[in-house]
């Protein structure tokens, strides 16, 4: 994407997709809600190539998802973990998990367990002044410089 254009757009989705916006981001932030933080972790889980992984890394921590903090002095090694913008991406994560499994669904698929219940999350998105479930709804997109 052309960071130039969206970083001016209005549209926070195209905003978004300037560094999210492809496979190896989302599925980095994948694995870090799993657990994983190292490189060699990343690397060996996504069977990414170094050089690729090193690009996306270094952009969701310029981008503030991530935070870099070093584990080993000798040798230098650094892991990535989530912060708080990375930790609120995981709804995200689970809306679009939930529209694969609906429409891209064929075949054995991966669940996702509430840890303390054992139950399969089944994510819903709402509105939270209406309450509507967000699709229900039609919806009206405002320009920043429009009034309603």
């Amino acid at each position: 994407m052309n960071s130039k254009i969206n970083a001016k757009n209005s549209c926070p989705i195209a905003r978004s997709l300037d560094f999210l916006g492809d496979a190896w981001s989302i599925l980095i932030l994948r694995d870090a809600h799993s657990g994983l933080t190292r490189f060699e972790q990343f690397r060996k889980n996504l069977s990414i190539a170094p050089t690729i992984l090193t690009k996306r890394l270094a952009t969701l921590t310029e981008e503030g998802i991530l935070e870099k903090r070093v584990y080993s002095e000798h040798p230098p090694r650094d892991e990535y973990v989530l912060t708080t913008a990375g930790r609120d991406f995981l709804p995200v994560l689970f809306m679009i998990g939930d529209w694969g499994r609906k429409y891209r669904g064929d075949g054995k698929l991966v669940r996702f367990l509430d840890a303390e219940a054992g139950t399969e999350i089944k994510p819903v998105l709402l509105d939270e002044v209406t309450g509507a479930k967000i699709g229900s709804r039609p919806i009206q997109i405002v320009q920043p410089d429009e009034e309603l």
